[in-house]
């Protein structure tokens, strides 16, 4: 099914993709490096751009409006009109501001564009995600019929579905006393809710509720964006974007979370996933969707073709060393996918146990 979906963008791909431009400080830049690749309609204002989509019609409209972000933010009011023009529904938007202000990039995901740059940048990657985005739109409707078949399927084994329900529910029942403890002091150290639940991303790319015991403050979620460039697996050339999320010294934790994580304690509310079936003892680590869907090119999805676990090969083998890579913790998840066994998982549980007193913090 892929070779005619292929066909059909080669032929409406590059040259025939319309771009509708608007600025003035970025177009000579645009101009050079983009119009080889795109037919590209520059506008030098936002008034200018507004009057010219207003004259297209279904059959004229861009597939992609690129705009640069203006000092007083009137473009995204300008955004907002075209959302609510049906004919502009589907077009993709991208966008590029000079400045570094953080409430540009938020008020772009606001209202759902397509990707945010800030200058300077790589055109040629800005040139391929524009490529991507038009490709993909294309082939999306066809898409849902591909989602149909399904080459490969995970399966748990009986054995070790068994063995989940068994340890699981051994550890619920003893560990309880401690849980109510957890609970309370949780409770008592700060204000909000005593279960973090967040969706993360398991076998087969399902999405579920993830629970833990809270360790951090509310708004930790927020604060994520801001402490980016802490991320210890950032790209090594000075990048801010990676698949994995690790911060040394996190001052998102609280004191009580920083003792919870320390002794894993605050992963016990697993226990209630496993019994669930959203994850095993053992397997990859389900990922927040935000890291999942980076993970999806061919080379690295086959960790979702293996259980999503409490534990695994990444804890057991190099968890909390600075030196290890997020190429070496992709390879660890797909090898585990591709050799787990009753007597590995017996292995990594084993090894687990220690794992769990070392000093420094995931």
């Amino acid at each position: 099914m892929t070779q005619p979906i292929l066909t059909e963008w080669n032929e409406n791909a590059g040259s025939h993709t319309r771009i509708a431009y608007s600025g003035l400080e970025l177009k000579d830049l645009v101009a050079t490096e983009l119009n080889t690749f795109f037919q590209i309609k520059f506008n030098d204002t936002l008034v200018n751009l507004e009057e010219y989509l207003g004259n297209q019609s279904i059959l004229t409209i861009p597939e992609i409006i690129l705009l640069e972000v203006d000092e007083n933010g009137e473009c995204f009011s300008l955004l907002e009109r075209l959302k609510a023009n049906f004919l502009y529904n589907g077009v993709i938007v991208v966008m590029i501001s000079l400045s570094n202000d953080r409430s540009f990039k938020q008020k772009a995901m606001q209202l759902k564009v397509h990707d945010f740059y800030i200058y300077p940048f790589s055109m040629s990657d800005l040139r391929e995600r524009l490529n991507f985005l038009v490709k993909f739109k294309f082939i999306r409707p066809k898409l849902v019929d591909i989602t149909q078949e399904v080459d490969i399927k995970y399966r748990m084994p009986f054995s070790k579905r068994l063995l989940d329900l068994l340890i699981s529910g051994t550890m619920l029942f003893l560990l309880s006393p401690i849980m109510l403890a957890i609970v309370i002091a949780i409770k008592l150290n700060s204000k909000g809710p005593v279960i973090y639940k967040s969706k993360r991303v398991g076998t087969g790319y399902k999405v579920f509720d993830f629970y833990k015991f809270r360790s951090m403050r509310i708004d930790a979620d927020k604060l994520l964006v801001e402490l980016s460039t802490q991320n210890q697996y950032a790209n090594e050339d000075g990048g801010t974007k990676a698949a994995f999320v690790k911060i040394k010294d996190d001052p998102r934790i609280t004191k009580l979370g920083n003792f919870l994580r320390n002794s894993t304690l605050d992963e016990l509310p697993q226990l209630f996933n496993i019994l669930l079936g959203d994850m095993s003892l053992v397997g990859n680590r389900p990922l927040p969707v935000y890291e999942a869907e980076m993970l999806t090119s061919n080379e690295w999805s086959m960790r979702f073709l293996g259980p999503a676990g409490l534990t695994g090969l990444w804890q057991i083998t190099k968890r909390g060393k600075l030196d290890m890579s997020e190429r070496e913790r992709k390879k660890l998840d797909n090898f585990y996918a591709q050799n787990y066994s009753f007597w590995l998982d017996m292995k990594i549980l084993i090894r687990t146990v220690p794992a769990v007193f070392q000093k420094e913090k995931v």
